[in-house]
């Protein structure tokens, strides 16, 4: 059995903080919003998303039932995928920004899956051999790849939200907003192609954890009682966590590798 070890601890850990957010609050986590308000048992149904994010994310940092917490939570994530975000790109499905809730919602799906593969027992991999082992990481890593090439299109389309978040120290805020772009795509596409990939997934998730530090950190400490702020904070670090994951499963991989189809 294979463990990400550090990965797969950040990421739990991270797990089992939104579980506890969304108990305290007794809402859906910040990863998870917006949530319709007219959802049939919303109160009751984010209590259980809660427990079922504390539950899972507990048990993958317990050897003995981390398989199972994976294949727990991999299904949620699918489902939650499916029957609320994709319907929330029906009204504009030809709008880049209708997509971004399934965007975040895959990266961390890609990333459970990650570990799902590694962990899933003998019987899962003969019942669900495409979905485990090596078939299972080159599909998660295929769902983390194009999710990359969306955030980089994202810079150019929202460019006008993009470049007020690049930090006002740095200069030419137009160029990082481009810049960043040009790098999220380049990572995706590298990930895809299979051409530098471990390298490509690396920066991707350094790319994130600075976003998380050097822009979503300082304005939540300048505006703590930002609601939004909180939110995006959240979202990041989850991100990033997840990114952190997809980086683990290039770890038998060479830094410049390029593998054939």
């Amino acid at each position: 059995m294979r463990i990400s070890s550090l990965g797969q601890t950040v990421l739990a850990t991270t797990i089992v903080a939104l579980g506890i957010q969304g108990l305290i609050q007794g809402d859906f986590a910040a990863i998870w919003q917006p949530v319709p308000k007219s959802l049939p048992a919303r109160d009751v149904l984010a209590y259980v998303c809660a427990f079922v994010l504390l539950g899972t994310g507990m048990g993958l940092l317990w050897q003995r039932i981390a398989a199972a917490a994976a294949r727990v939570l991999l299904v949620y994530l699918l489902l939650w995928l499916l029957l609320l975000r994709l319907p929330d790109t029906f009204p504009a499905p030809t709008v880049l920004g209708s997509w971004y809730g399934c965007a975040e919602t895959t990266v961390i799906m890609a990333a459970v899956w990650v570990l799902y593969a590694w962990l899933a027992p003998g019987l899962d991999r003969r019942r669900l051999h495409f979905a485990t082992g090596d078939q299972g990481v080159r599909i998660a890593r295929m769902f983390y790849g194009i999710t990359l090439v969306f955030f980089g299109a994202s810079h150019f389309i929202y460019l006008d939200l993009t470049t007020p978040l690049v930090p006002g120290w740095l200069p030419a805020h137009t160029f990082w907003a481009y810049f960043f772009g040009c790098t999220y795509i380049a990572a995706g596409m590298a990930v895809l192609a299979r051409a530098y990939a471990r390298l490509a997934v690396a920066l991707s998730a350094l790319q994130m954890g600075l976003f998380t530090l050097l822009v979503w950190v300082p304005l939540v400490a300048a505006s703590h009682t930002s609601a939004s702020n909180w939110h995006e904070l959240v979202i990041s670090w989850t991100l990033t966590a997840s990114a952190w994951v997809m980086a683990d499963s290039y770890r038998d991989v060479a830094w410049l590798a390029v593998r054939k189809r």
